[in-house]
């Protein structure tokens, strides 16, 4: 797959700082949890400013009060959503490295969410049926955002701790466009192709998924919502 023509992916960065600065106010906070982490060598794979607010924005519609995140890395998406939490909220973010995991908990307590978050440290895979053995969930909205050749397991999990109406969010599921070739050698892509085919193939959601092009180049998030239960669901009304 071809990179974008420089001139091009200048435009999506200045389009994306346009919205940027007519669309959300400055914020020092988050500006410090993106400076935090980049001193601490994380790698800058956070969500744009602009889909931080979108993930807020799709919380605060949804009126989620329970959310799970995968993935947490520095905790800028965290702060987004925890944002958008009602009174009595709760996120439960996922995070598998121990220095990111440090990072983001400073950043949680320097944004004064702290007391709204709870990060569990381990790989999603066994943090996952944890939660689910505590009677966790169901979650009202569910953002995967973690390493995608586990995305598969992750959906099956989401649907797991789901109840109908939950709202699924994916990123990163078009990868630059090679999701289109079924014989591509990165196990990113064919996370992500797998990832997508079940979506299309789970009959107990709706789902859709856009392209998104900006300052982190073309990528894109899947969308989906429960429409009903799923064999994989484990709970009935409990919050976690």
């Amino acid at each position: 797959m071809t990179s974008p023509d420089p001139s091009t992916a200048e435009q999506w960065t200045a389009v994306d700082r346009y919205f940027c600065d007519l669309l959300l106010a400055p914020d020092s906070t988050l500006d410090a949890a993106l400076l935090a982490s980049a001193e601490a060598g994380l790698p800058a794979i956070n969500v744009a400013p602009n889909q931080g607010k979108l993930l807020y924005l799709l919380a605060r519609i949804h009126r989620a009060r329970a959310i799970l995140e995968l993935g947490t890395l520095g905790g800028y998406s965290s702060i987004w959503l925890a944002r958008a939490l009602p009174i009595g909220g709760r996120l439960i973010t996922l995070e598998a490295d121990p220095k990111h995991a440090e990072v983001a908990r400073a950043n949680f307590t320097r944004a004064g969410v702290d007391s709204l978050i709870e990060l569990r440290l381990g790989p999603a895979l066994e943090t996952l049926p944890q939660l689910a053995a505590e009677g966790r969930g169901p979650f009202d909205l569910i953002f995967i955002d973690a390493d995608k050749p586990n995305y598969p397991d992750y959906f099956r999990w989401a649907l797991k701790l789901s109840r109908i109406g939950t709202v699924i969010i994916a990123d990163n599921v078009v990868r630059k466009g090679a999701v289109l070739d079924p014989a591509s050698s990165d196990e990113n892509v064919q996370g992500a192709r797998r990832f997508n085919e079940m979506l299309a193939a789970e009959p107990c959601v709706s789902a859709t998924a856009i392209q998104t092009v900006g300052c982190k180049g073309h990528d894109g998030f899947a969308i989906a919502v429960v429409v009903a239960e799923s064999k994989e669901s484990q709970h009935g009304s409990a919050s976690p």
